[in-house]
């Protein structure tokens, strides 16, 4: 028999209601995880940069301001469609470990191991978790760099030299600063280069009470701001080939890591061909391979030949109908595409969507993996290293398993849906949450004419392939009481922390009119049009 868990604080106020409404204009608009880099792009739209010079300035500056999700550190993958034409480019620029990789260094000492939070078998010392072990070769601003040659307009200094300017200003300490600084306080403690960046005599940051009078305390990154500088003016290239190159690799190797030169001229992001799916009408698609894109195809083709027609209106029946096409869709992927674990973890992934005035639509993920990634921060270079690492499951015979020089298996999953000139850009953060989030709010558009400030603020289920399907409690009683006939479930508050579900993020246009929403739960998500600029 199906089993129901409440796992809600007793603390919480079962009365609080949090609403954030969509953002219109007929102008462009930026959606970010954070107001500040938000305006960034919104600024470059309204000097008359297109929506994929918006979302690289956009993109460079959430990696300062929101630093423990992404950065120059990271990888990630982005759409681009073109309004006039329709054509859909995809950009991947994923990780791939480095080919000095020692398997031997990652011993396995258990089988089952709930201290790890993606779910593979312990490591001896967390090596594939935390440290310069975990590291795999940054891709961030090559990717980007390629997107820029293939469909920018303005001049690439111009573009990267806002994050430049707020590294040397200091990201703003506030109460969402000081809780997830917080979070990684163990692991921030144990490398210098983290400890000087994001400490306080050893603790969280505390921004000081208004009262007091004193200005905003900021946390300056002078290293990372140099570094940022030189990708300003020489390009991109220059963190893979030269003396950037080298004090990267020769940083990471002094920690204990792999990462060499040869890894870092190795960077080479593709452009791929999308891969394009329909659902009752509209023109779903995806980057295909190692990304979470196949899997949410699946999903969609298994609602439209098992999942009945919808009501009026998403109710019990249809709420079911979204999580057995999805309980499938994760069996699939574990089966064949090996991702085994990470749920309920917290993930270190941002997500921005840009559309501009002509209808042109960028939506991008990018990524550390886990919060502050490997949780060491570079000393010459003052960049904050992923853990892609973490990707592959530590026992190299398995589907996804461990080894030198390859691919990891990722789970985000920007997406694009079309149908008779309306057209929507999506993405999010959450790690395994990410499909789940992106399904619903697509399908619920589809199935029900929705527009965007109505997907965003109606309550969501999370099926992430774990046993219990993840129920947010503000769903009425029936729609609640049919799920717990069906699945496992737990019932859980949708908070800012923790995030019980993906921070998503989405542009759509409709005619001449653009929309802009990002999750209301989150206090720094934000769409800024660029009219508020």
């Amino acid at each position: 028999m199906p089993s129901h868990h409440d796992l809600r604080s007793p603390n919480q106020s079962r009365r609080r209601s949090v609403t954030k409404p969509s953002t219109r204009s007929r102008k462009g608009i930026v959606v970010t995880q954070n107001r500040i880099a938000s305006e960034v792009g919104a600024r470059v739209l309204k000097e008359g940069g297109n929506a994929m010079d918006a979302a690289i300035a956009a993109a460079f500056a959430v990696g300062v301001v929101e630093p423990w999700m992404s950065g120059i550190g990271g990888v990630g993958a982005l759409l681009h469609r073109n309004a006039r034409t329709g054509k859909v480019t995809a950009v991947d620029f994923g990780g791939r470990s480095p080919a000095g990789l020692r398997l031997e260094d990652f011993k396995v000492t258990s089988d089952h191991d709930k201290a790890n939070p993606f779910g593979w078998p312990a490591v001896a010392g967390n090596v594939n978790t935390v440290g310069a072990k975990a590291v795999v070769a940054p891709s961030q601003p090559a990717g980007l760099a390629l997107a820029h040659k293939l469909l920018g307009s303005k001049p690439w200094a111009r573009l990267v030299a806002p994050a430049a300017a707020l590294a040397d200003e200091g990201m703003v300490v506030d109460h969402h600063t000081t809780l997830t600084i917080a979070n990684a306080l163990a692991d921030l403690r144990n490398d210098p280069g983290a400890s000087e960046r994001y400490l306080r005599g050893g603790c969280p940051p505390i921004a000081p009470a208004p009262q007091t009078g004193n200005e905003m305390l900021r946390l300056p990154a002078p290293t990372l701001a140099r570094t940022l500088r030189t990708i300003a003016s020489e390009g991109a290239d220059a963190m893979y080939r030269g003396p950037l190159a080298r004090a990267i690799a020769e940083d990471v190797q002094a920690l204990g890591g792999y990462l060499s030169v040869e890894d870092m001229a190795g960077v080479a992001p593709v452009e791929r061909e999308p891969l394009s799916r329909d659902y009752r009408g509209h023109r779903l698609t995806v980057l295909p391979e190692l990304n979470g894109g196949p899997t949410l195809l699946l999903a969609f083709d298994h609602l439209a030949r098992h999942g009945g027609a919808p009501t009026t209106h998403p109710d019990g029946d249809r709420f079911v109908a979204y999580a057995t096409a999805l309980a499938f869709a994760w069996d699939d992927r574990f089966r064949r595409m090996g991702d085994a674990g990470e749920r309920g973890l917290p993930t270190s992934t941002t997500h921005l969507s840009v559309i501009d005035a002509e209808g042109n639509i960028v939506t991008l993920t990018q990524t550390l993996l886990s919060l502050f990634g490997s949780r060491i921060v570079l000393p010459k270079s003052g960049i904050l290293m992923n853990n892609g690492i973490n990707w592959f499951d530590p026992r190299p015979d398995r589907p996804n398993g461990l080894a030198p020089g390859k691919r990891g298996l990722s789970n985000y999953v920007p997406t694009l849906m079309e149908k008779d000139g309306m057209a929507v850009g999506i993405g999010g953060c959450g790690g395994r949450r990410i499909i789940p989030a992106v399904f619903q709010i697509l399908a619920m558009m589809a199935d029900f004419g929705w527009d965007l400030d109505t997907a965003f603020h109606q309550p969501r289920i999370d099926v992430s392939g774990g046993k219990a399907v993840t129920v947010d409690r503000r769903l009425p009683d029936a729609t609640r009481h049919a799920l717990s006939r069906s699945f496992d479930t737990m019932e859980v508050d949708p908070l800012p922390h923790p995030t019980n579900f993906t921070i998503a993020g989405a542009v759509r246009r409709l005619g001449s009119e653009n929309e802009g929403a990002t999750e209301p739960q989150q206090s720094w998500s934000e769409a800024v049009s660029e009219d508020e600029v």
